[in-house]
C-alpha cells in the first residue's frame, strides 16, 4: 500500500500538463467493443480506472495494444464472450458502460454490479435500465449481475425520457442505441463535455448521433461500426483540481493543454474568491497573491458547477475570509471527506445537502484518509496549503483519476513524495472497491 506525504505551506510555481479526461476514457474504451475493427485511441490517461477498463476488454476477448504511454489500439473483431469478470468489474464505478456497449452490439450483457469510490449513499442505475428496456431489453438482477439481452439479439429505437439528467445513463443509453434498429430520442439528456466526447468518439467509427451537448439527443441506428483513431478530449476536472491547488496555496501555473470553454464554470467562482485566471487558447494561467474571498456554490449539470470539484472547491472555500455556503445539488453523502478537513483545523458544517464553510487563517498537517477519487484530490489540497506534515492513506482512491498526481506536483515545487508501507500499519477497516 502507498501513503503520500506531504510538508505543506509552499505555493506552487510552474506549468502542468492535463491528462486525457478520466470520465471521458472510462466510456469511450467499452464504446471500442461496439466497433468491428481496430480503434486507435490517443490521449488515454494513464490512471488505475484505464487499466482496469482494458484489462476487462481483454477478458472478453479483445486485443490491445500499446502504442505508447498516451495510445492503445483495440481489436474488437474476435470477442468470444458478453459476461464480465466479477473480480474486475466491480473494482471500478464505470464498469456499467459495458452494458450499453455489449447490448448495442450483441444484444446481450451480463455485467457485474459497479464498484469505484466509497461515497456512502446510492447511487442508482435505475435510469439507464429505463433506457435499456425502452430499447426493447428485458434487464435482471441477480447474483451480483446485471444481466440484459434484447429479444433477436437486437434493439429498437424509442422515445426515452430520463427522469433525472444523469451522465451515465445518458452515455449508457447512447451507445445502446448506436446500433439499434430505428431511431432513438434521449430527452433530458445531461450535457457534460464527455458526453459530446463519446459522440463524437461512436461518430468518428460509422454510428448517426446528433444532438450531444444539448438536453436531446437524436441518434439513428446503424448495422455496425469500423475501426478509425480517436484523440480523448483534457480532462476538466484535473485541470480545475490543479487551479484550486493554486488557489489554496497561492502562486502562480500555467495549466496546459485544455479546452478554455469547459472551464468557465470553474473559472468562474475560482475569480469570485479572488484568484487571478488569464485565458488563452488551449491554456489557463492561474494565479494568487491577495487573500482569499468568500463565494458560495452550488453543484450543478453540466453547465453548472460539477460535483467532481466540490470537495476541492470546499476545501479552498475553507481558507477564505468569511463564511462561504456550498450545496451538493448532484450526489448526496458526498461531505465524506469533511472530518478529515476538521482534523486540520477547517471550520465546516454539514446539513444534509449543505456545508457551511466558516474560513480559517491556516490549517495544519495531520493523518488523513482519502474515502473517494474528488475527497482525496481535496486532501492532497489541504495538505500543500498546511502548516507542517500530512499523511494521506487510502491513495489508490486519487490514482483512480489522476495521472502521475505525486511528479505533476513535484514540478511545481510541492513536497510531496509517495512511500510503501506494509499494510498492517494502515486502517483496514476503510472500505475498498
Amino acid at each position: 500500500m502507498t501513503k503520500y506525504i506531504i510538508h505543506g505551506g509552499k505555493p506552487l510555481f510552474g506549468e502542468v500538463e492535463i491528462s486525457g479526461a478520466k470520465n471521458a476514457a472510462v466510456a469511450i474504451i467499452p464504446a471500442a467493443l461496439m466497433v468491428n475493427g481496430v480503434c486507435r485511441i490517443e490521449n488515454i490517461p494513464q490512471i488505475s480506472d484505464v487499466t482496469m477498463s482494458l484489462k476487462i476488454l481483454e477478458q472478453l476477448g479483445a486485443r490491445i495494444r500499446s502504442v505508447n504511454r498516451h495510445t492503445v489500439e483495440i481489436d474488437s473483431r474476435h470477442i468470444y464472450s458478453t459476461k464480465t469478470s466479477y473480480e474486475l468489474a466491480r473494482k471500478i464505478r464505470a464498469s456499467y458502460y459495458l452494458i450499453g456497449a455489449l447490448l448495442g452490439r450483441f444484444g446481450d450483457a451480463e455485467v457485474a454490479l459497479p464498484g469505484g469510490c466509497n461515497f456512502g449513499g446510492a447511487r442508482p442505475i435505475d435510469q439507464h435500465i429505463k433506457g435499456f428496456t425502452a430499447l426493447g431489453a428485458r434487464v435482471t438482477v441477480e447474483g451480483g449481475f446485471i444481466h440484459a439481452s434484447a429479444e433477436g439479439r437486437k434493439l429498437k429505437g424509442a422515445n426515452i425520457y430520463l427522469d433525472v439528467v444523469s451522465v451515465g445513463a445518458t452515455m449508457n443509453i447512447m451507445m445502446a442505441a448506436a446500433m439499434a434498429q430505428g431511431n432513438t430520442v434521449i430527452e433530458n439528456a445531461a450535457k457534460e463535455p464527455h458526453i459530446v466526447d463519446l459522440a463524437n468518439f461512436l461518430n468518428s467509427m460509422g454510428a448517426n448521433i446528433r444532438g450531444a451537448g444539448t438536453d436531446t439527443i437524436k441518434i439513428q441506428g446503424v448495422d455496425h461500426l469500423t475501426g478509425g483513431t480517436y484523440a480523448i478530449i483534457p480532462d476538466q476536472i484535473e485541470a480545475g483540481t490543479y487551479m484550486a491547488a493554486v488557489a489554496a496555496t497561492g502562486g502562480q501555473v500555467l495549466v496546459k493543454n485544455i479546452i478554455p470553454k469547459h472551464m468557465d464554470c470553474i473559472t468562474a467562482k475560482l475569480q469570485e474568491c479572488g484568484v487571478e485566471v488569464d485565458e488563452h487558447e488551449d491554456t489557463l494561467l492561474v494565479r494568487r497573491c491577495g487573500p482569499l474571498h468568500k463565494a458560495n456554490i452550488k453543484t450543478l449539470p453540466y453547465p453548472g458547477f460539477p460535483t467532481d470539484m466540490q470537495p476541492q472547491m470546499t476545501t479552498v472555500l475553507a481558507l477564505a475570509e468569511g463564511t462561504s455556503l456550498v450545496t451538493e445539488g448532484v450526489w448526496s453523502s458526498r461531505y465524506r471527506y469533511v472530518d478529515e478537513l476538521k482534523r486540520m483545523g477547517a471550520r465546516i458544517q454539514v446539513d444534509d445537502k449543505t456545508a457551511v464553510v466558516e474560513g480559517v487563517d491556516h490549517l495544519t498537517g495531520a493523518p488523513i484518509q482519502a474515502s473517494d477519487l474528488r475527497a482525496g484530490a481535496a486532501l492532497v489540497i489541504a495538505a500543500l496549503a498546511a502548516h507542517g506534515e500530512s499523511e494521506i492513506s487510502q491513495v489508490q482512491y486519487i490514482e483512480r483519476g489522476y495521472e502521475d498526481i505525486v511528479n505533476k506536483l513535484r514540478s511545481l515545487g510541492a513536497d510531496i513524495r509517495a512511500v510503501d508501507v506494509p499494510d498492517e500499519d494502515l486502517d483496514l477497516t476503510a472500505h475498498i472497491s
